[in-house]
């Protein structure tokens, strides 16, 4: 058996906690990935894993060299494009997650030109608004938006994206716009939480280096950021967004500007990746990719 390949499938068990979540992630049989470990296990003459009916976990001498192989796995993956010049060559999956705007508007229209440069890197883009565990999940890296909270992984920032106070033309046009923050009590709010219960209906805004916040009616809570952009083109009120995220609807005339002198702060965006001391080259060149790409589109360092 090829070493370096039971190393892996250890190592995404051992981060997974079960051999059929492993299995998926890896695109390898149930059998095969046990196969591995007892492999493994049997060339090693030692015990790697604990199997329970509810959970995997590793035994001391698993957590020792879990620790070891995910170093070495990071420096053979430097080594095989050590000499290359051309990146071109780069291969293996890589697998990123980001929000589902950012992959609907921004990422997938231009992925093409990503794949025609490192056409053997086999990618697989998750977009989900919740938070995916990057070890857990098998994630190469992740796209946050916003402030991150204390974690043990590596961020790398790609800037800030300004925001920008929108409602919908035909709101505009129903109830007329907001010009100073008492006209705030005249009008609805759209309501963005990321989950329900207790949150009060806040429209948000950045002053002399600190967040203030005016209490206004709310049409509706949303926890979802498609239906959050739906609402306000539905015309149910008002929205605070990236203003990335809005200039395809102010370039149509559906979205109309407000309040531009009371803003919320500009959000950061960052790409999250596990501590390592070697980060896979393919993982770099898209990381590098998504930082261009961005900045394209007003994403400001």
């Amino acid at each position: 058996m090829n070493k370096l390949e039971l190393l892996k499938t250890f190592i995404r068990v051992a981060e997974m906690s079960s051999f059929t979540q492993a299995s998926d992630a890896l695109n390898l049989p149930r059998s095969t990935v046990s196969e591995h470990i007892r492999g493994l296990e049997d060339l090693l003459d030692t015990r790697l894993l604990l199997r329970t009916t509810r959970k995997v976990q590793t035994t001391p001498d698993g957590q020792v060299l879990y620790e070891r192989s995910k170093d070495l796995l990071a420096q053979m993956d430097e080594l095989e494009n050590l000499f290359r010049q051309d990146n071109a060559v780069l291969s293996g999956r890589l697998r990123v997650d980001m929000p589902t705007a950012v992959a609907r508007r921004l990422v997938m229209p231009r992925l093409g030109e990503f794949i025609a440069r490192h056409p053997l890197i086999e990618l697989e883009i998750s977009s989900t608004d919740r938070r995916v565990d990057l070890v857990r999940e098998g994630f190469d890296c992740i796209m946050r938006v916003g402030e991150l909270p204390d974690t043990s992984l590596v961020a790398r920032s790609l800037g800030h994206l300004q925001m920008v106070n929108c409602v919908s033309r035909s709101y505009a046009e129903r109830f007329g716009v907001p010009r100073t923050l008492e006209d705030l009590q005249q009008h609805r709010l759209v309501n963005y939480v990321s989950s329900f219960g207790g949150s009060d209906s806040m429209f948000e805004y950045h002053r002399d280096g600190k967040d203030c916040y005016v209490a206004m009616p709310c049409s509706v809570t949303v926890n979802y950021i498609e239906a959050y952009e739906a609402a306000c083109l539905g015309g149910l009120g008002i929205v605070q967004i990236p203003r990335l995220a809005e200039r395809y609807q102010l370039a149509r005339g559906d979205l109309v500007e407000i309040l531009p002198d009371y803003l919320p702060a500009p959000m950061p965006v960052s790409l999250l990746y596990a501590h390592r001391r070697h980060l896979p080259q393919r993982c770099r060149v898209f990381m590098d990719w998504m930082e261009q790409l961005l900045g394209e589109y007003g994403v400001q360092r």
